[in-house]
């Protein structure tokens, strides 16, 4: 005779719900988005089906949607203007500059809005990547000190958190310590502190035109302070060390393929763990719904409960105004 019967547990909908451990709300939502120059403007981005770069007041209204929707958070991306680009990145601490006028815009229209822009050179970049070129190689100090700069200046906009996505070793500290010394004591860092050299970056680069550039003398991809997909243990000193630097939420980036990470990391801290469910999982996802070979709905509220399951508190995806249309209803 069988004693304990799991299935006594899943026997209706009332009884699933009722023993139902992970519990997905638009409470755990971040949106990505992508900003361009101009007025009432919209591009489409073919490898993104259904997102889009828009204009700063087409941005406005969309995070006024959102926010009415029930998503809290937006994560901002700059698509910066060729002319504009260096190898300094000096245009991302412009104090009128487009994410500079982005986060004024957003904060004035919803100011419960909770604003994180993106701290990253990568956008701003004649070469590409994420840091400051000298000799051939991506140069981590000068960075740090540019990406300070970038941070206090997206802090006297009125950004209520950074996200520095860079990987530079230090950043966290440099950071930190700048938002103190300028007085901005309440902003916080939400660090990027297990950011893998991924494949699944592949639309995103496309919508920031932010890929590194084909040039024999520059490293040809993010390797050189990405992290290593082969690696676990690593993570676990990243994520220390951005710790001890000031962080106040750790990332994990990407999802899906990496959610032993997050239940790794999750085991170890006690602080907020973020996850990015990045471009390329959103565009798998999209591509197989459109070919019929799965449901989108199912899949969407599926994919981002597992980041729940696996011990994230927060989910950037650019499935939260979608998936907080379907939990509305």
């Amino acid at each position: 005779m069988i004693h304990s019967r799991n299935r006594r547990l899943r026997v209706n909908e009332s009884m699933r719900s009722l023993v139902r451990e992970s519990i997905l709300t638009t409470d755990d939502f971040v949106m990505p988005i992508f900003v361009m120059e101009g007025e009432n403007k919209e591009e489409a981005i073919p490898s993104m089906p259904g997102i889009f770069r828009r204009s700063i007041d087409l941005t406005v209204k969309e995070c006024k949607e959102l926010f009415s929707l029930g998503v809290k958070a937006v994560n901002l991306y700059m698509k910066v203007s060729d002319h504009l680009k260096d190898n300094t990145g000096k245009e991302a601490w412009n104090k009128d500059g487009l994410m500079q006028s982005t986060i004024k815009a957003i904060k004035d229209a919803v100011p419960a809005m909770i604003v994180m822009p993106d701290v990253a050179l990568d956008p701003y970049s004649i070469y590409g990547h994420d840091g400051i070129i000298e000799n051939g190689k991506v140069v981590n100090d000068a960075t740090n000190d540019a990406l300070a700069r970038m941070s206090v200046s997206h802090a006297e906009a009125g950004a209520d958190i950074v996200a520095p996505s860079d990987m530079m070793d230090g950043r966290v500290l440099s950071i930190r310590e700048a938002l103190e010394d300028s007085g901005f004591t309440d902003v916080g860092i939400l660090s990027y502190s297990a950011k893998y050299a991924s494949s699944f970056y592949g639309p995103f680069r496309s919508a920031l035109d932010s890929a590194p550039k084909d040039n024999m003398e520059i490293p040809k991809d993010k390797k050189t302070y990405q992290m290593d997909f082969h690696n676990s243990r690593e993570a676990l000193n990243e994520v220390f060390k951005d710790i001890e630097e000031g962080a106040d939420i750790i990332m994990i980036k990407p999802g899906l393929p990496y959610l032993d990470i997050v239940s790794k990391v999750r085991e170890a801290i006690d602080l907020p763990i973020a996850v990015y469910n990045v471009s390329g999982e959103y565009a798998m996802v999209k591509a197989a719904a459109q070919n019929g070979w799965v449901d989108n709905d199912k899949t969407i509220i599926e994919s981002l409960t597992c980041f729940k399951r696996a011990g994230a508190d927060m989910i950037f995806t650019y499935f939260a105004k979608e998936a907080a249309i379907l939990l509305n209803k």
